[in-house]
């Protein structure tokens, strides 16, 4: 038999690698990076409020709490920490999208937020901060576009 009828699914796996390997290279090289370097993971956030309170939503999977850093500087809300690299083990991977090393995130906040209005709960991966007061009320105003 031939090599291609025992692996069926052989040209759909190099199709998604791919795949991947373009995406990676058109939407995660910054210009100051050289080909080849790929940008560093920056982790997904939610911020909204719930009442009067500002609540941050951050996707942490694989990082174990004592890796997590949530620290405030002048107003701003820094998120930082590390996901080890999982093993390789000589594997041949077809699809690596999942992202490891150090990571950082900020959230501007009132200058004047306090340490003592901030809280901050990992549960499953999910890293919950919330600041006490610190949802501010939305402004809208509609800006005439001129011709």
């Amino acid at each position: 038999m031939p090599d291609n009828a025992q692996r069926p699914f052989r040209g759909v796996f190099d199709m998604f690698s791919e795949l991947n390997r373009m995406r990676e290279h058109w939407t995660e090289i910054e210009p100051t990076q050289g080909r080849g370097q790929v940008a560093p993971w920056v982790p997904a956030v939610d911020i909204f409020a719930s009442e009067e309170d500002l609540v941050i939503r951050c996707e942490l999977s694989g990082v174990a709490k004592e890796e997590i850093d949530v620290s405030l500087t002048d107003g701003r809300l820094w998120i930082s920490g590390e996901r080890s690299g999982a093993p390789d083990d000589g594997a041949d991977f077809y699809v690596r999208e999942r992202r490891y090393g150090r990571f950082e995130r900020s959230v501007k906040l009132r200058r004047d937020t306090r340490g003592d209005q901030i809280s901050a709960t990992v549960v499953d991966g999910l890293l919950e901060i919330v600041v006490e007061g610190g949802a501010e009320p939305h402004h809208h105003e509609q800006i005439e576009i001129a011709t």
